[in-house]
C-alpha cells in the first residue's frame, strides 16, 4: 500500500513537473516578447493549471492536486529548491560597493519605501474582517507579515525591467537597484523577526529583542566566518579540485549549509541562501561562467516551476466575491500608493532627487514578484495567511509588476540625463571588454636564488604585479622548482619576494621536480588568469625566442601571458614612461589596456605609436594616393582611440603616428628618444608550429630593445 501510494506520488510530481514547466516557458516567452517580465507569465502558468481554470476538471485535478495523500508534498521541496536558487542569485548581484557609492540617494529613497508601506499595510490590515484571518488572536504577527510583503521590492523583476528598457546602467538604474537591495536586506530582517514571533505566538519585549539578536547573530557570524570558510573553501577547489564544476557545487553547498543553519534557528532555509549569495558576491574569484550555469539552471528550469507553482495554489472564483473583490482592490492600492510615495518622499527630501527622478525610482521600486511570492509561500506554509490572503498577494505582485514598464516609460520621458553621467556610460562602454577585468589569479614561477642575490633587477615583474593590482583585485601565487634538499632555501626566497606584494593575498608554493614546464603547466591549469613569467637569458643565436621553457609556457598557456625581458635597471626603476605600438590589432589594444594599468601615477605617461610604411615602388602602385590616405586615416584613428581609453584611465596618453620607417626601427628610435623605461608589445601566438613564433618585428625589438619589453599574448 505505501508502495503504491510513494508511486502515485512520484507520478504526479513528474506530471506536474512537466505540465507546469511547459507553460511556464511557453507563457513566459509569450510575455517577454509583449514587454512584459517573464515571471508574470510564469505565475499566469500556474493560476491556469490550477484550480481557477483547469484545475476545476475533475479528473485533471486529481493530478495537478499539490497535496499527496499522506501528506508529503513533493513539489513543494521542488519549489523550495527554486527559491533558494533565486535568493541566492539575489544575494550574488548585490553589490555592496554600488550601494556604497550612491549610499545617500539610495538609503533615502529605500526607506521611505519600506517605512511608509509598512505603517500603511500594517494599518491596513486592521480593515480585514476575522472570517479571512486564520487566527484572530494573531492579528498584529498577521498585520506585520502582510506589511513586510507590501513594502518589500522585487529586484529580479526590477532588474529585468531596467534592461528591457536599456536603463540598467544609467544613474537612475544604479539607485534604484541599490534602493532595492537595501529594502530587500531590511524586509528579510524584519521577517525573520516576524516569523521569530510567530515561534513564540506572543509578543513581548523579550521575545523582540531575542529575535532580532538572533537574525543579527546569523548575519554577522554568516558574513564574518562565512567569508573566511568560503575564501579558504575557494582556494582549495582552485588548487586541488579539476572538476569544472567545482565552484557551482560551492555556492550549492554554502547555499544549502547556511539555508539549514537559517531553518534550524526557524528564520526560514530562503535567507540562508541570501546570505550566502552576498558572502560570494564579495569574493571576485568566482568566475563568470559558474554563475552563468546557476542562472542557467535557475531560471530555466527551478525559478518557472517555483512561480507556476506558486500559480498552482492561486484560486480566483472566491475572489469574485464583493467583499474579497473589495479587498483585493484595497490591498493593490495600499501597496501601490504607499510604495509610489514612500519612494518620492525619501528621494525627495533625503536623497534630494528632482521630481520626475523621484518619481521614476517610484516606478521601479512598485515592482513587486519573486520575493513577495516567495514570502506569501512562507506565509502560507508557517499558517499565518489563509488561501484566500495568499492569492491576493499574489495578484498585487502581478499587477505592479504589469505597472513598472509603463510608468518608467512616461517618467523617463521627462527626466535629464546629465555631462556626467554621459561621461561615465562612455568611459563604461569603453572598458567593457578590458583585458583587466578578466584577470584576478596571477600565476608568477621564478627561479629560486639567493637571498643576497636577489636585486630590484630581478623583482620587474612583482613591480608589475604591484601596480596592476591598484586597478583591478588581484592574488598572487609565487611558484618555484626546488629539490628535495633546497625546499627550505627556496621556501625562503619565496618568502624575501612576497614582501614586495603588499596590496594583495599572496601563496607560496614549492613543487619538487624534474621538469619545470610540466609543472608550471600543470599549476596554471587551476583556475589561474594571468601568467606571468620573466625571461632572464636569451640566446640570439638560438631557434628559441627566449628560453625553451618560456616558449613553451606562452605557446600552451591556457590563459592571458606576460613576458617580462628584462635589462639592466636602476634600483629606483620604474615604469613611469611606457611606449605601446599599435597596428590596429585587439592584442595591440591589450597590450595598451596592460599599460594604462600599470601607469597610475599622475606623472606616468603612456605614448601610443603607430607605424604607416612607405615601401619602395608603394606609391607608383598606389597612383592617387588613396591607400596611403586610407592608411593614415586608420592609424590616426586607432591611436585616437587608444588615446581616449587612456585618458578614461586618468592616464596621461600620447598618440603619435610615424611614417617612412620599418616599424620594429620606428619603435626603437622612439624607445630611445623618449627615455622610455618600458616597452609593451600586444602579439597572439601564431598556430601551426611547434615552437613560439611572433614575428621578426617582434625578435628584433626584443633583441634591441634599451629598456625591459612585455609580450603581452592575451589570445
Amino acid at each position: 500500500m505505501i508502495a503504491a501510494s510513494f508511486h502515485n506520488d512520484i507520478l504526479n510530481l513528474l506530471f506536474q513537473f512537466f505540465l507546469l514547466l511547459l507553460f511556464a516557458r511557453i507563457l513566459g516567452e509569450l510575455f517577454l516578447k509583449i514587454g512584459q517580465p517573464s515571471v508574470i507569465g510564469e505565475i499566469l502558468a500556474g493560476v491556469i493549471l490550477g484550480p481557477s481554470l483547469l484545475g476545476a476538471i475533475p479528473g485533471f485535478s486529481n493530478f495537478m492536486s499539490v497535496q499527496s495523500i499522506d501528506g508529503t508534498n513533493l513539489l513543494e521541496v521542488v519549489s523550495l529548491i527554486g527559491a533558494m536558487l533565486l535568493l541566492l542569485i539575489t544575494g550574488l548581484e548585490t553589490d555592496l560597493a554600488l550601494i556604497k557609492h550612491h549610499s545617500k540617494k539610495a538609503f533615502g529613497t529605500a526607506m521611505g519605501g519600506l517605512i511608509l508601506p509598512l505603517i500603511l499595510g500594517f494599518g491596513f490590515c486592521f480593515l480585514i474582517p476575522d472570517s479571512l484571518l486564520i487566527d484572530p488572536s494573531k492579528r498584529i504577527v498577521f498585520s506585520l507579515f502582510i506589511a513586510t510583503a507590501i513594502s518589500v521590492s522585487s529586484i529580479p523583476v526590477i532588474a529585468k525591467v531596467l534592461i528591457d528598457l536599456n536603463l540598467i546602467r544609467r544613474d537612475i538604474g544604479q539607485i534604484t537597484i541599490a534602493a532595492g537591495m537595501i529594502d530587500d536586506t531590511a524586509a528579510w530582517i524584519v521577517l525573520s523577526i516576524v516569523l521569530g514571533l510567530i515561534e513564540f505566538g506572543v509578543i513581548t519585549a523579550q521575545n523582540v529583542l531575542f529575535s532580532i539578536g538572533k537574525v543579527a547573530l546569523f548575519i554577522s557570524v554568516s558574513f564574518v566566518a562565512g567569508k573566511w570558510i568560503a575564501a579558504k573553501t575557494i582556494s582549495f577547489a582552485q588548487n586541488s579540485i579539476q572538476s569544472q564544476y567545482k565552484f557551482l557545487t560551492i555556492l550549492i553547498l554554502f547555499s544549502v549549509g547556511l539555508g539549514a543553519i537559517a531553518q534550524s534557528l526557524r528564520l526560514e532555509a530562503v535567507l540562508g541562501a541570501f546570505v550566502a549569495g552576498i558572502v560570494f558576491s564579495r569574493i571576485p574569484a568566482i568566475p563568470e561562467e559558474s554563475i552563468d550555469r546557476l542562472e542557467s539552471i535557475t531560471f530555466g528550469i527551478f525559478a518557472p516551476i517555483f512561480f507556476a507553482a506558486a500559480g498552482l495554489k492561486v484560486n480566483l472564483t472566491p475572489l469574485l466575491e464583493p467583499d474579497l473583490l473589495v479587498l483585493g482592490l484595497g490591498l493593490i492600492t495600499v501597496a501601490t500608493v504607499s510604495k509610489i510615495a514612500g519612494v518620492y518622499l525619501g528621494a525627495r527630501l533625503y536623497g534630494k532627487s528632482d521630481h520626475w527622478t523621484a518619481l521614476s525610482f517610484s516606478a521601479g521600486l512598485n515592482a513587486r514578484g519573486a520575493i513577495q511570492i516567495i514570502i506569501a509561500t512562507i506565509g502560507l506554509s508557517v499558517g499565518i495567511i489563509s488561501q484566500e490572503i495568499f492569492s491576493l498577494i499574489i495578484i498585487m505582485s502581478v499587477v505592479t509588476s504589469l505597472m513598472a514598464p509603463f510608468m518608467l516609460r512616461w517618467t523617463l520621458k521627462h527626466v535629464k540625463i546629465e555631462e556626467a553621467e554621459i561621461k561615465r556610460l562612455e568611459k563604461e562602454e569603453q572598458l567593457k571588454d578590458n583585458i583587466l577585468n578578466k584577470i584576478h589569479r596571477v600565476l608568477l614561477p621564478v627561479r629560486t636564488r639567493e637571498v643576497n642575490q636577489s636585486t630590484p633587477t630581478k623583482l620587474i615583474e612583482a613591480r608589475i604585479i604591484e601596480r596592476l593590482s591598484r586597478k583591478t583585485d588581484l592574488s598572487v601565487t609565487l611558484f618555484t622548482i626546488s629539490t628535495e634538499d633546497k625546499k627550505t632555501a627556496s621556501m625562503q626566497y619565496l618568502n624575501m619576494l612576497g614582501e614586495s606584494f603588499t596590496q594583495m593575498p599572496v601563496t607560496k608554493k614549492v613543487v619538487v621536480s624534474n621538469n619545470p614546464l610540466e609543472s608550471i603547466l600543470e599549476e596554471v591549469k587551476k583556475d589561474y588568469d594571468l601568467l606571468i613569467v620573466g625571461a632572464t637569458e636569451r640566446n640570439k643565436n638560438s631557434d628559441m625566442l627566449f628560453n625553451p621553457i618560456v616558449d613553451n609556457l606562452v605557446r600552451l598557456s591556457p590563459c592571458i601571458s606576460i613576458v617580462v625581458q628584462r635589462s639592466e635597471i636602476s634600483e629606483d626603476w620604474k615604469p613611469c614612461n611606457i611606449l605601446v605600438p599599435t597596428n590596429g590589432s585587439k592584442a595591440s589594444k591589450h597590450a595598451a589596456e596592460v599599460a594604462f594599468g600599470i601607469a597610475n601615477l599622475e606623472q606616468d605617461q603612456v605614448h601610443i605609436l603607430n607605424v604607416v610604411e612607405s615601401k619602395l615602388g608603394y606609391s607608383a602602385l598606389d597612383i592617387e594616393g588613396s591607400l596611403r590616405e586610407r592608411r593614415l586615416t586608420f592609424a590616426n584613428q586607432t591611436v585616437e582611440e587608444l588615446k581616449k581609453l587612456g585618458e578614461s584611465f586618468n592616464v596621461n596618453s600620447f598618440a603619435e603616428i610615424k611614417i617612412g620607417e620599418e616599424p620594429d626601427k620606428a619603435i626603437l628610435k622612439m624607445a630611445k628618444e623618449s627615455n622610455s623605461d618600458l616597452i609593451i608589445l600586444g602579439t597572439a601566438v601564431r598556430p601551426g608550429t611547434d615552437k613560439l613564433y611572433l614575428g621578426p618585428r617582434v625578435e628584433r625589438i626584443l633583441n634591441n630593445a634599451p629598456c625591459p619589453v612585455l609580450v603581452v599574448n592575451s589570445q
